[in-house]
């Protein structure tokens, strides 16, 4: 859990926008930052996003729900939201557990994820969901 990055301190309800502002989030983060991770899957390695994930619940859509665009790929389990206004990734609907949510941690105001250490790395490329067995 992350309650502070750098200078700034995690608030239990913190704002995050899109690049543009057209999109505005309301993220509920009681524990802070939790789980701070990038994926190596052919659409992540590309985006480059820190991400943490949390419960459908705990995101509103404040302002510019009209602004965001969904793409999917392969099984079309996940839900990858962005700013059609300036392509900025905002959060996703998660293939691994769909009944959370993982968001841009770049997207929080005054937080810079660059600063985070020990960002998990998730094997996108060898989903457990992929696996002829699994």
């Amino acid at each position: 859990m992350l309650k502070q990055v750098g200078d700034t301190k995690i608030l239990p309800q913190h704002k995050a926008t899109c690049h543009c502002g057209s999109v505005e989030l309301l993220i509920n983060l009681p524990d802070g930052i939790v789980s701070p991770m990038r994926c190596n899957c052919s659409f992540c390695r590309r985006r480059g996003a820190v991400m943490a994930p949390t419960k459908l619940e705990n995101i509103t859509i404040i302002k510019g729900q009209d602004s965001l665009a969904k793409y999917q790929f392969h099984t079309k389990v996940a839900e990858h939201f962005f700013c059609k206004n300036c392509g900025i990734y905002t959060h996703h609907r998660r293939r691994a557990n769909p009944d959370e949510y993982a968001y841009n941690v770049a997207n929080l105001e005054g937080v810079n994820p660059l600063l985070i250490e020990d960002i998990i790395i998730l094997d996108g490329i060898n989903h457990p969901k992929d696996q002829k067995n699994g």
